[in-house]
């Protein structure tokens, strides 16, 4: 199973200035498309000052990525009252936003916007969860569910999507101070193939840090262990009007070599503004949701190519 207080709420009532968010996304097993769910809450200490998250600090958010379509986003927010938190640190963790929650092992929402209807009921199942990055006050990266299998139904309008499994994928936890200034993050899910019993995941993050630092960190999971690469060579980086692709590399402690190439393309990449957490303005942020995925692995002479045309994400913020 994944890692289950990597989802424990790290938010307070009394912080003014702070997103926290949990997030999941399900690439649907029979390669239609794939769903983004977000839970969101922000600045919650934050009583006045007119802006919209200070106003309405819970949000839901539900994108769909449709096999060679457009992506359609739907973002509904709520006032405090309508937010329930399980307290700082603490397990079973639980983010209830009125209609709309998430707690370890499951998720669920429904939500009306702009006539749409979109609910969901989801368990969530994985063998591997890990800390990607922990910067202490300036936040963290958590993947609690990387190689997440997505059990349950969506509806979307008169669209029924249900299965069991219903879709692969990764479930997230994120929280900041603020967003950072750009960062670049991708998460492939590969199925198990011949020779291996279980499905593998690869997991990469980029952004800046204070001082001119930048942190770099990538996570393979194969084959029932976990290979860690705390700096990479970036070959490539393509952030373009209806293209998204990055290019790294990278050795780690123990020899193998990882090269993985990540793609998105137009009509499937989806952008949408962020929010600042101090209320300033906003910031842009591309994401693929149904990207191409390409892995070579080197180990002592050994080589093997893990490949997926649908089953990954990559995501681009700031500037």
């Amino acid at each position: 199973m994944g890692e289950k207080n990597l989802n424990a709420v790290y938010s307070s009532a009394a912080m003014k200035r702070r997103y926290e968010v949990w997030f999941l996304r399900c690439g649907l097993a029979d390669g239609n498309g794939a769903w983004w769910f977000r839970y969101l809450v922000m600045n919650l200490g934050r009583r006045k000052g007119g802006g919209e998250s200070d106003s309405l600090p819970a949000q839901v958010w539900a994108t769909w990525f449709p096999q060679n379509g457009v992506p359609q986003s739907f973002i509904q927010g709520f006032p405090l009252e309508k937010l329930s938190l399980s307290h700082r640190k603490k397990v079973p963790f639980h983010c209830r936003i009125a209609e709309n929650g998430i707690e370890e092992g499951r998720c669920w929402g429904k939500l009306d916007v702009d006539g749409h209807n979109i609910s969901w009921n989801l368990r969530i199942a994985s063998r591997f969860g890990f800390v990607l990055s922990n910067k202490g006050w300036i936040g963290f990266s958590k993947s609690p569910h990387s190689d997440a299998t997505f059990s349950g139904a969506i509806q979307f309008d008169v669209m029924l999507f249900s299965g069991e499994p219903l879709g692969f994928g990764v479930q997230g936890h994120n929280c900041g101070y603020r967003h950072r200034s750009y960062w670049r993050w991708m998460h492939a899910y590969f199925p198990a193939g011949s020779g291996h019993a279980h499905a593998s995941t690869l997991e990469a993050l980029v952004y800046d840090l204070p001082l001119g630092l930048t942190f770099r960190r990538v996570v393979l999971w194969h084959n029932g262990q976990a290979t860690v690469l705390r700096t990479m060579n970036e070959r490539e980086i393509v952030s373009e009007t209806g293209r998204l692709r990055w290019v790294f590399s990278g050795t780690a402690p123990n020899g193998r070599h990882i090269e993985a190439t990540v793609e998105g393309c137009s009509p499937g990449i989806h952008r949408l503004p962020y929010t600042k957490t101090d209320g300033s303005g906003t910031f842009p942020v591309a994401n693929a949701s149904l990207a191409h995925a390409r892995v070579k692995i080197e180990t002592a002479g050994e080589v093997e190519i893990l490949e997926t045309n649908g089953g990954a994400v990559l995501e681009t913020g700031g500037v």
